[in-house]
């Protein structure tokens, strides 16, 4: 009998074993399911990285939960969720590998189970912000997917407790749970980076057979860049081959510091040294750096980390992309490739946009001296019916000046930038010429130019220095003939809201009375007429003003 109840107490002790076993196999399954539900209802990482620590603290029965995950570059844990209240130090609070309990189950990959007095233990670092002091008990679970480690779970207690078979289980599902969550955020994340990066490739590929300006172009290129890479500032610094020096000229940063840059002599710094050795170079820490030649600069901007791409076309050096980044950055092989890229697809497009320029230029001179040969063949018809009883060598010279009057406006036009030309310097070289062909030696004729520069279209131009080669031609031989050696001829130059003025004065022989312009039988003033007329749109008046012949022509800006 007594057997028998020894053997119906162990059957007994037997079956509680197996209840309290079952119950907590499905306390277990249930709480595997509640992580499962957090898990699943959010897709944002921070949110449920939030929600299962939240839940973590439930199913365990502990007082707190803490979730590290390893930064981009794998050698530091941030900590990203917390449940007892200091959520302030939520991406900000850092440990390196094997600092602290945290740090040690990182770096070795095994838990750590401590019921009691956890802050004591040799590998504890306290935090002030995360007050550790006051929980007496750990249990920390590596987050391991295939092999690698990407961060750390924790829970603990503020009573000494020892930790269950059924904890441990739970914790260490719960961390193989976030693992892959984990990962597949990371991958998700990848994929998004990469679509973006190659986003940004087709668009700067587009600009290689695109008609933009060259300025486009460039805009184009460090926004497109900064975007899809998340740069804080993306610059192009191009190279002036004669001064040998890298000179920014796009930027999608509104900074005016950062505009101002100094330029960069080739193989100096490290956008310098970069071009000049043609291999990309990144700087971890501006902000500390013997290579960067402005750190002030990189503190006062929050920049960090750069990589200068050199931008080549068949080693021929044509600038610099920099890429900053607002954070420590250590650029991967991969954003190393797509910037490469980025920059050999970037060079190309930059010169394909300098010879489509040149090509422009090109037919725009040949449309320009087309116009002005036929111009110059219209004019010297026109002077074969006003020969006269002029000799061939006073008849050849003013076709010459006439002529010489166009080529100012080419001189001027491969001097300047711009398709404007400066009338002031157009009167500078007719007066110059003037001086030297056509007044006598016996001639003391002073030539002033009065008033505001005024800028023209080249085709304004060329009409605006034969006019004034005619009016200025004129007063010589009609002002300043026999028996008058002195005298002055003025160029007045005016600028009104809607109209521009330029007159010619002299102080030599008036006009006869009676004189109409319109009967005249002079080639230069029919010219004059003809080309304020037809070409200017404006009017032309001759007369006697006191002791001056004032030539004036008005025409609409």
């Amino acid at each position: 009998l007594d057997a028998r109840t020894a053997e119906l107490k162990a059957a007994q002790t037997r079956i509680h074993e197996m209840e309290h076993a079952h119950d907590e196999r499905n306390a277990e399954g249930e709480a595997l399911r509640r992580i499962g539900e957090a898990m699943g209802s959010l897709f944002d990482l921070e949110e449920m990285l939030k929600a299962v620590a939240g839940v973590a603290v439930q199913v365990t029965g502990t007082d707190s939960s803490q979730v590290y995950l390893f930064n981009d570059a794998h050698d530091t844990l941030v900590l990203r969720a917390v449940t007892d209240g200091s959520g302030e130090v939520i991406g900000k609070l850092r440990l390196k590998v094997g600092e602290g309990l945290t740090g040690w189950v990182a770096k070795h990959k095994e838990p750590v189970m401590l019921g009691h007095h956890a802050h004591q233990d040799a590998r504890f670092k306290f935090v002030p912000e995360l007050q550790e002091d006051k929980y007496q008990s750990i249990l920390s679970v590596p987050l391991i997917y295939r092999g690698e480690v990407l961060g750390v779970i924790n829970v603990r207690t503020e009573k000494e407790h020892e930790y269950t078979q059924t904890q441990v289980r739970l914790v260490q599902s719960i961390a193989s749970q976030i693992s892959g969550a984990v990962e597949n955020s990371r991958q998700y994340r990848k994929l998004e980076k990469r679509s973006s990066q190659l986003s940004a490739l087709s668009e700067v590929s587009k600009t290689i057979t695109s008609d933009l300006y060259l300025e486009e172009i460039l805009q184009l290129i460090v926004a497109a860049t900064a975007d899809s890479m998340s740069f804080k500032i993306c610059s192009l610094m191009l190279l002036d081959d004669d001064k040998q020096e890298l000179v920014i000229k796009a930027t999608q940063s509104k900074s005016k510091d950062y505009n101002k840059k100094a330029n960069v002599k080739l193989g100096e710094s490290v956008a310098g040294r970069a071009l000049a050795e043609g291999r990309t170079i990144t700087v971890y820490d501006l902000k500390h750096s013997e290579e960067y030649a402005t750190p002030d600069l990189a503190r006062r901007e929050g920049l960090s980390s750069l990589a200068s791409i050199p931008l080549l076309v068949k080693n021929k050096k044509i600038g610099v992309l920099n890429c900053y980044t607002e954070k420590p950055h250590r650029f991967t092989d991969d954003e190393i490739s797509v910037l490469s890229a980025l920059g050999s697809h970037a060079a190309i497009a930059i010169e394909h946009a300098k010879l489509m320029v040149k090509s422009a230029i090109i037919q725009e001179m040949h449309h320009r001296v087309k116009n002005n040969l036929q111009q110059v063949a219209s004019l010297l018809r026109l002077q074969m019916h006003y020969v006269g009883e002029r000799s061939v060598e006073q008849v050849l010279n003013e076709s010459l000046n006439r002529i010489l009057a166009i080529a100012s406006v080419h001189e001027l036009l491969a001097r300047e930038d711009l398709d404007i030309i400066s009338v002031k310097k157009i009167a500078e070289q007719i007066l110059q010429a003037t001086a030297q062909s056509i007044l006598a030696p016996s001639k003391h004729i002073a030539m002033k130019i009065e008033g505001p520069d005024i800028l023209l279209p080249s085709a304004q131009a060329t009409s605006v220095a034969l006019i004034l080669n005619e009016l200025v031609q004129n007063a010589v031989e009609h002002g300043f003939g026999a028996g008058m050696d002195n005298g002055e001829i003025r160029i007045s130059l005016a600028e009104e809201p809607k109209f521009l003025t330029l007159t010619v004065a002299n102080d030599g022989t008036p006009l006869p009375d009676g004189f109409d312009i319109r009967k005249t039988d002079s080639l230069g003033l029919q010219i004059v007429e003809s080309l304020v007329r037809g070409d200017l749109q404006g009017k032309f008046t001759l007369t006697n003003e006191g002791e001056r012949t004032v030539a004036s022509v008005l025409f609409a800006k």
